[in-house]
């Protein structure tokens, strides 16, 4: 239950359940620029892009690759719909790194104003990945305590 100084947080996606639990701050990469939603915030409802979005809890903080999709902001709750979501330990950067090669490849070789915008947003997609590992290796703070499924152990 969200208190005085903290704010409920949901992140989910058509998969599962990210993350539940409290937050001091939640940082997110809105469509119109980049969000910061402490407690107490304006509801409100906008839709993300692709990027990192960052949970900090106390001196703990936990940022979470996002693709795109929707976030609500209501009675001191923040509620994230993702079209894909990552943790940043989650993120392959050999994987991440060969699907922005590859992007990178076709977009030289793109015939049509359409094959560039998709070709555009996978190598958005593919670096912003890599940037979110980067973030999480590079971090000082402490992490925050993230229940995994038995699936995901």
């Amino acid at each position: 239950m969200a208190t005085r100084d903290t704010l409920h947080v949901e992140i989910v996606t058509a998969e599962r359940e990210l993350y539940s639990g409290e937050a001091n701050l939640v940082s997110a990469p809105g469509t119109e620029g980049r969000l910061g939603i402490l407690p107490r915030h304006a509801a409100l409802l906008t839709t993300l892009s692709p990027g990192a979005l960052t949970i900090k809890l106390a001196d703990a903080e936990e940022p979470i690759f996002v693709s795109g999709g929707f976030l609500e902001v209501s009675n001191n709750s923040v509620i994230v719909l993702a079209d894909t979501a990552e943790l940043a330990e989650e993120i392959d950067q050999a994987r991440a790194e060969e699907a922005r090669r590859q992007a990178q490849e076709e977009l030289a070789q793109a015939q049509s104003d359409v094959e560039r915008a998709e070709l555009l947003g996978a190598l958005e997609r593919a670096m912003t990945r890599l940037r979110v590992a980067e973030l999480a290796r590079r971090r000082s703070g402490r992490r925050l305590e993230i229940p995994r499924s038995d699936s995901e152990q």
